[in-house]
């Protein structure tokens, strides 16, 4: 049995890793099976309907903010990031989950509302510098 190398990262996170990595590059990707459901790796099969037959697809260029949060009382991962709002935001063939930033974000407010196209990009949480999704508004900042 291989410990796989003293550094090697368990096959979640390293998948986790390579799609930030695609992101950041521009190629952000789901995966998407034959029925049409789309999710986002690490994944083995389709958590929708089981379906083991996945593949990428690109995510749209821009996305359209279904629902945020806002933020007040962080995480302690996310102590120098508050106030910040986390949005759900459809680009297609999945939703993803990020936090928002650009725009006018006084008072706590989100630069964006409900229905406002976004783009995708891959910034770092204050607090400690971990890689995470982030949303701008489209167009601006």
């Amino acid at each position: 049995m291989s410990d796989g190398g003293a550094d090697a990262a368990p096959a979640p996170d390293r998948d986790h890793a390579e799609w930030l990595d695609a992101l950041a590059d521009g190629e952000g990707f789901a995966l998407v099976c034959p029925r049409g459901h789309g999710s986002l790796p690490p994944r083995r099969v389709c958590p929708e309907c089981g379906s083991p037959d996945l593949s990428r697809e690109a995510l749209d260029e821009t996305g359209t903010v279904e629902t945020y949060s806002v933020v007040h009382v962080p995480s302690p991962r996310f102590a120098d990031d508050a106030p910040y709002a986390t949005a759900v935001v459809d680009f297609g063939p999945a939703r993803l989950t990020g936090i928002v930033r650009g725009g006018d974000e006084t008072d706590g407010r989100p630069a964006v509302a409900v229905g406002d196209a976004v783009v995708v990009a891959v910034g770092e949480r204050a607090t400690d510098g971990e890689r995470l999704v982030v949303f701008r508004p489209a167009g601006g900042d």
